[in-house]
């Protein structure tokens, strides 16, 4: 697998809606082996999982863009979380326009962050891509298709599951979200993101979000990079994402599709070979 670029400095930007809704917008430093977590949230969660002797049919989503909010096209996106009131952290390692600014040495690569209570940590996974939390453990991952789970006492993995999706393992997971008892998951280098099962780590869904990309480049924006970026408003039922260097944030909803997929179409949009 092929090297991220190393980052710099995280700072944050402060972004205002063109709708109602106005967020105040925090960048903070996240790396590889050292994470910073702030404040606290509570998400409740027990999996759902395939049944076992039951013929398995995937949900899949594409979406639907509820409002379109101005992005810093600058920010190389690794994490993003709703914090409520109103507020969203991001972590990303480019510099923009600073309302908060938690700065850490250059050599540090800024990854994916959660709500949790702050401290900082020494992770045991391969490497540090992505946090989320159910309020009880740290879900974290690595580039790899291993999903951890994390005592948020002792920070040391208390879990560990292979991700898979019809007898493959997925990977490059990335950025993750805790929604509705399950772990969602960007998949780099891929427009898709994985419905997991923090049970057992087998994926049962996936939402398919080709259109986002492509509209942006329609619409004139070049040099944008790969999706990611998942925040979820468990309090208002409102899901958020964007992508490294993407001018815009999107609030979108899910369309169940009906449309029947050839075998293997899924996998090939939505699981990179293995590196």
């Amino acid at each position: 697998m092929a090297a991220k670029p190393r980052k710099k400095k995280l700072n944050n930007v402060s972004m205002s809606s063109s709708s109602s809704t106005r967020f105040r917008y925090k960048k903070v430093s996240v790396f590889v082996s050292l994470v910073m977590i702030f404040g606290v949230v509570y998400l409740l969660g027990v999996s759902s999982s395939i049944w076992s002797g039951v013929a398995f049919v995937p949900k899949l989503y594409a979406i639907q863009v509820v409002n379109e909010f101005p992005h810093d096209p600058s920010a190389f996106t690794q994490g993003l979380l709703y914090a409520g009131n109103g507020t969203l952290y991001e972590s990303t390692g480019l510099y923009g326009k600073v309302e908060v600014l938690q700065e850490m040495d250059d050599s540090y690569f800024g990854e994916g962050l959660t709500l949790l209570e702050q401290r900082e940590f020494t992770h045991e996974m391969e490497d540090g891509w992505g946090l989320a939390t159910n309020g009880k453990v740290l879900f974290g991952s690595d580039g790899t298709s291993a999903l951890y789970q994390l005592d948020p006492r002792t920070l040391k993995v208390i879990g560990k599951q292979i991700v898979r999706y019809n007898g493959h393992e997925v990977h490059n997971l990335n950025e993750l979200e805790f929604v509705n008892d399950e772990v969602w998951a960007n998949v780099w280098q891929t427009e898709c993101i994985a419905r997991i099962s923090q049970r057992d780590g087998s994926v049962f869904g996936w939402i398919l979000l080709p259109n986002l990309r492509k509209g942006l480049i329609e619409a004139g924006y070049h040099g944008i990079d790969v999706l990611n970026g998942i925040a979820w408003d468990a309090n208002d039922n409102r899901l958020f994402v964007t992508g490294k260097l993407w001018p815009k944030l999107y609030e979108i909803k899910l369309q169940p599709i009906k449309k029947h997929f050839d075998a293997g179409v899924i996998e090939q949009l939505c699981i990179p070979p293995i590196p």
